[in-house]
């Protein structure tokens, strides 16, 4: 369970330890404890502390976290993308929390502060489409597969070294209204 009260946003004081966590739960060999990584997908990195700290300046962006008692064991990135559209991305669960109902509170956590602060009557994401365990997560959530895709950015090592060429995102999107 939950405990909402340890829901924040982040702070650029957040920043090294949320690097922490989030390369700790998508890349290598750590985020194999957990059944979310990608580490089959892709090496390198997830992202950088330069990364989060243009998240946290962007005043179109939140990054919430779920403080854990030695520091975020959770978070998530909105991004206000106008009309009433919020993005999600980056939800991080530490890998030994993970099937432990963190990653639903911080989903649910992330669409109500989509709708309350960001005005969002809709949200959507990207998802790897070669995760389908992680596609049909997000569909028991409510999400639905609009049946865009995008393409993966293949060549930008910000985002990954990808270990096969096939890679692309399917769009999910939500209601919030």
């Amino acid at each position: 369970m939950i405990d909402e009260a340890a829901i924040r946003v982040a702070t650029p004081a957040d920043i090294p330890a949320l690097h922490a966590l989030i390369e700790s739960a998508y890349r290598g060999d750590s985020a194999r404890a957990g059944w979310t990584h990608e580490a089959d997908l892709l090496g390198g990195q997830r992202t950088d502390v330069a990364a989060l700290d243009a998240i946290l300046a962007d005043p179109a962006q939140a990054m919430l976290l779920h403080a854990g008692a030695s520091g975020p064991d959770a978070c998530v990135c909105l991004t206000d993308r106008g009309d009433g559209l919020a993005y999600l991305g980056m939800l991080t669960v530490a890998p030994a929390l993970q099937a432990a109902g963190l990653g639903r509170g911080m989903l649910a956590a992330a669409e109500r502060h989509a709708a309350t602060h960001l005005g969002a009557t809709r949200i959507e994401m990207t998802v790897i489409a070669q995760r389908p365990e992680l596609i049909a997560w997000y569909i028991r959530r409510g999400y639905r597969a609009t049946g865009e895709h995008r393409p993966f950015p293949m060549h930008d090592e910000r985002f990954g070294l990808p270990r096969r060429h096939d890679l692309s995102f399917v769009v999910l999107e939500k209601r919030l209204d």
